[in-house]
């Protein structure tokens, strides 16, 4: 076998990885939790809050929560009987088109940008530490 025929299967490997990541997962940097609060408050404040119940549920403790549990809100019903407990791979799914993730859900706003995504995640994350 020469060198060119041994470089095949890494081809063949990294071709099958690219496709698999491009169907997950936006290429995002790591989450910045301080420009997490800022895009927070920017992009989901007006209908939630860390720890008020408003148009939309209460967001300290979200991570690692199941979906539909925050104590005191009225989550649709297809929400409720998800059995998503919330991640960082199923927030960046709900956040880029919450529809998708969960048909019928109430929740229509979408943050397209990935690195949002990340950002407003891993501030979620932060605020949840703790929290059970």
């Amino acid at each position: 076998m020469n060198a060119h025929h041994a470089l095949i299967p890494r081809a063949r490997f990294l071709v099958a990885a690219s496709f698999a990541l491009c169907g997950t997962t936006v290429f995002a940097a790591p989450g910045d939790a301080v420009r997490g609060a800022t895009i927070y408050t920017a992009n989901c404040g007006s209908c939630h809050s860390l720890d008020a119940n408003r148009v939309g549920p209460a967001h300290r403790g979200i991570y690692g929560r199941k979906a539909g549990s925050a104590p005191g809100y009225a989550y649709s019903t297809p929400v409720k009987n998800s059995r998503i407990i919330w991640n960082a791979n199923n927030l960046d799914r709900w956040l880029r088109d919450p529809r998708s993730v969960i048909p019928g859900t109430k929740m229509a706003f979408r943050l397209t940008d990935a690195q949002k995504r990340a950002d407003v995640i891993a501030y979620l994350r932060q605020q949840s530490a703790g929290v059970r």
